[in-house]
C-alpha cells in the first residue's frame, strides 16, 4: 500500500492515488488534490463531491448515470467540471475508491 501526503496528513492510497481508506480524507485534501488535476474547486464541486462520499457510503455503484440523476449536476457539466476522466477525477478528490465501472 502506497501512502501520499497532503496538507500535512500522509494518507493511504492505491497505486494509482486513490484512498483506501475514505475516512482520512478532508475539505482541504480535496482542495490539493483538485490543485493537483488543475481543477478550480467551487461550492457545486464540493456538492458533488459529497453525493458521491455519500453514495459510496451507502454501497451503491458510482457511473457517469448515476450522476445525472443526483439532482446536482446533468452529465454535460459534470464533464465541464472535472474534465477528461470525470468520474475517475472526482472519487480521486471526493477521497474514495476508484470506482469499478472505470478502467
Amino acid at each position: 500500500m502506497a501512502q501520499k501526503t497532503y496538507s500535512g496528513v500522509t494518507v493511504d492510497v492505491s497505486e494509482e492515488g486513490y484512498f483506501t481508506n475514505p475516512a482520512q480524507w478532508t475539505k482541504e485534501i480535496a482542495m490539493e488534490i483538485a490543485k493537483e488535476e488543475r481543477i478550480v474547486m467551487t461550492d457545486k464541486h464540493f456538492e458533488m463531491l459529497d453525493y458521491l462520499r455519500n453514495r459510496f457510503n451507502s454501497g451503491e455503484q458510482l457511473t457517469i448515470r448515476g450522476i445525472n440523476k443526483s439532482g446536482i449536476v446533468d452529465v454535460k457539466t459534470f464533464y465541464q467540471m472535472f474534465p477528461g476522466a470525470p468520474l475517475k477525477k472526482a472519487t480521486k478528490i471526493a477521497g474514495i475508491p476508484k470506482p469499478t465501472s472505470c478502467v
